[in-house]
């Protein structure tokens, strides 16, 4: 069983993908070639905003959106500890303190409540996360940061593709961030990711910042970084697109038979989706008090699963310089020690959630 199924879906479109890296194979522009427009045309009409820079990874989307904020060392940006290290990494490599809050016990997304006393004279940035695809209380979120006059960049790797009471993830604050890791549900075939923004000024101070701050040739206004996105993960990108509103279907009709094989267990808690929000499930993952021996049980029966951010940001030696210690963020830690991530992709079988199921149900004991 694949925990990740990427062959079945590029058994799928496998003829279009060929023909469209032949394509630039064939103008041989491969960085910054026509398909790098052409994306990023399409990505910014699917997410409804005026603006989308294709770029290099989803850390660089989020480093990028900083630079183009001025962000400064010595800066705070609130985020979660509860997220890849990408998320904070960036505020770090500019010098900035990155400042924790907790997360919701149910969403496991950025705890609005615990927002304002996390604000400061200092905090120039917010940057909530939408984990495993639903996108964190964006609504709450932007209303507060509002209320002091605080960018917000919503790190949405995880749940491009999800919506926010009808609005689509990275439309969602001034500035959206996305990857196209392959396992990610709009996934290439290396590194790349994308940033969002209405704000012209915004957008093109962060085309800039993608071309070493370039403006126009041999001219750097700007301090940058090589951002630039790839032209052959363009080009494949804009054949998954042609794809993605079905695929986001199966994984949400997935998602909804993982809920109902697996929420009458005792001891085991299935995701929650918020009110409002529309995931993309681009991970089903479940808390058990038992994690560590369901998952060898699991993989003892063939069944992929993994722990994701069992590590929690504020726990790692990369942050030690920030003072936090155990126990200062209760609800990621006890997430942390229990999250276990299914098998999941838009082409998992009946079957295959079944055995899954079973599995996990001959490990409760349930019968």
């Amino acid at each position: 069983m694949e925990f990740i199924d990427l062959k079945t879906q590029l058994n799928r479109i496998r003829p279009r993908i060929d023909a469209a890296i032949a394509r630039v194979l064939d103008h041989g522009q491969y960085i910054m070639g026509p398909e790098i427009g052409e994306l990023e045309n399409k990505l910014s009409a699917y997410v409804g905003v005026k603006h989308c820079i294709a770029c290099a990874s989803g850390t660089d989307a989020l480093l990028m959106a900083l630079m183009a904020l001025d962000i400064d060392p010595g800066d705070e940006v609130i985020t979660v500890p509860y997220t890849w290290i990408s998320t904070a990494e960036v505020i770090s490599l500019l010098r900035a303190k990155p400042v924790f809050v907790d997360i919701q016990p149910d969403t496991f997304n950025m705890n609005p409540d615990l927002l304002e006393a996390a604000i400061t004279s200092r905090t120039r940035a917010i940057i909530p996360v939408g984990i495993y695809g639903q996108t964190a209380d964006m609504n709450r979120i932007n209303a507060i940061a509002a209320q002091h006059g605080i960018p917000v960049i919503e790190d949405a790797a995880q749940c491009f593709g999800a919506t926010h009471y009808g609005k689509k993830a990275c439309s969602l604050s001034l500035v959206g961030c996305t990857s196209f890791f392959p396992s990610k549900p709009l996934g290439c075939y290396g590194d790349g990711g994308a940033i969002f923004t209405d704000n012209d000024d915004i957008a093109g101070k962060m085309r800039q910042i993608r071309i070493h701050g370039q403006k126009v040739k041999h001219q750097h206004p700007l301090v940058g970084i090589n951002g630039r996105m790839d032209t052959l993960q363009a080009a494949i990108v804009l054949e998954k697109m042609e794809i993605f509103p079905d695929e986001c279907e199966l994984r949400r009709q997935i998602g909804r038979q993982y809920n109902k094989l697996l929420s009458s267990i005792p001891g085991l808690t299935v995701p929650v989706i918020a009110e409002g929000n529309e995931t993309v499930y681009a991970q089903y993952t479940v808390l058990s008090a038992q994690r560590d021996k369901l998952f060898q049980h699991l993989a003892s029966a063939g069944v992929p699963s993994v722990a994701y951010y069992a590590g929690p940001l504020h726990l790692q030696g990369a942050f030690k310089d920030l003072g936090y210690r155990r126990d200062d963020f209760p609800v990621t830690e006890y997430v942390a020690g229990q999250c276990l991530s299914l098998p999941m992709s838009p082409y998992m079988s009946g079957d295959d959630q079944e055995l899954v199921a079973s599995e996990i149900k001959k490990f409760y004991a349930v019968r």
